[in-house]
């Protein structure tokens, strides 16, 4: 969970969120637009890579209105700005305009050092977000979920989740997030066994698989057997979405033994060798296909079409086809 200095309102002229763990830094961004649009509805974001942000454009952007609207301007990935864009930010951090706030996310470490210190010495409000590493750090951060969604989960519940799902902490807090809108009272292990297991061989997980397997039939029949026996489509989404990610990880990773890239990627080691196994008919391209298709099933099934199954069995057929493709 993000930790944050005692200074802690959203709305102050200037938020630094330091860190790697992606969902943290997206929260400490939506906590800070939350706060400003409950303060004035129409308040202007701007969200901007370090690219983006030009020598001159911050100026623009925080320049006084004539409608003296708020405005959140946030520049993603800070120690990666031109030393230029940094002279500015560094000015802009001694004279923060009124009714703007400034949320800068940085990686941390050296690159880009000396921004991250001015921000500091200018009394930024500081949130950080580490990278979670550590099994222990993942089990703390599912049971923060439920509790920040006003539900009770056993410490066997929550352990069995981080089993289930992995490192990824989107398809943790999802699956938290599921788990107290479809069950009442406390979530034990056994509610999380049927949601995650159903049946071993039938699992979201098993038509993941099969699916980037390029395993076209068999992904199907899991996935029909998956849903008749009561898995949640958005566990199957879910799912897709890890084992196509894993594998556009691993195909951009560098070589190495599976430790050293477990350590690199976030997946334990033995994770690393099966998706070695199930990537050799990848290419980018169709990586980029499958997280379409990912994308597209999870909107269908969380109401955006009128048949979840229909989109799922598309995904499933789209990310097989997609694993085929070095295969022609």
């Amino acid at each position: 969970m993000a930790k944050k200095t005692a200074h802690d309102d959203p709305l102050a002229s200037v938020t630094l969120a330091v860190g790697q763990e992606e969902l943290l830094l997206d929260r400490a961004v939506q906590e800070v637009v939350a706060a400003a649009r409950a303060a004035d509805a129409d308040t202007d974001v701007r969200d901007l890579t370090s690219d983006q942000l030009q020598p001159g454009t911050l100026a623009e952007l925080t320049s006084p209105s004539l409608f003296a609207e708020r405005k959140v301007v946030v520049v993603r990935n800070a120690q990666d700005l031109s030393a230029d864009t940094v002279k500015d930010v560094k000015a802009y951090l001694g004279a923060p305009a009124e009714e703007i706030t400034l949320v800068l996310l940085h990686a941390g470490g050296a690159k880009g050092k000396g921004l991250l210190d001015a921000a500091r010495k200018a009394g930024a409000r500081e949130v950080t977000c580490p990278k979670m590493t550590k099994p222990a750090e993942r089990l703390a951060f599912v049971r923060g979920e439920f509790r920040a969604l006003g539900r009770s989960a056993t410490p066997e519940a929550c352990q069995a989740l981080v089993d289930a799902i992995g490192s990824d902490l989107r398809e943790l807090a999802s699956a938290a997030s599921q788990l107290v809108a479809d069950v009442e009272g406390t979530i034990d292990e056994a509610v999380v066994g049927r949601y995650y297991t159903g049946r071993a061989e039938a699992s979201s997980f098993e038509v993941a698989d099969r699916a980037v397997e390029g395993r076209a039939a068999e992904a199907l029949e899991a996935l029909r057997w998956s849903l008749s026996t009561g898995v949640a489509p958005v566990l199957i989404t879910s799912a897709l979405a890890q084992g196509v990610r894993a594998i556009g990880k691993l195909s951009s990773a560098r070589g190495g033994r599976p430790a050293d890239l477990a350590r690199e990627l976030g997946m334990p080691p033995w994770k690393i060798d099966r998706v070695r196994q199930q990537m050799r008919g990848w290419t980018p391209e169709g990586v980029a296909v499958a997280m379409r298709a990912v994308a597209e099933a999870d909107a269908g099934v969380k109401g955006g079409g009128d048949d979840p199954e229909y989109a799922l069995e598309k995904a499933v057929v789209t990310i097989a086809r997609a694993a085929r493709s070095r295969r022609g």
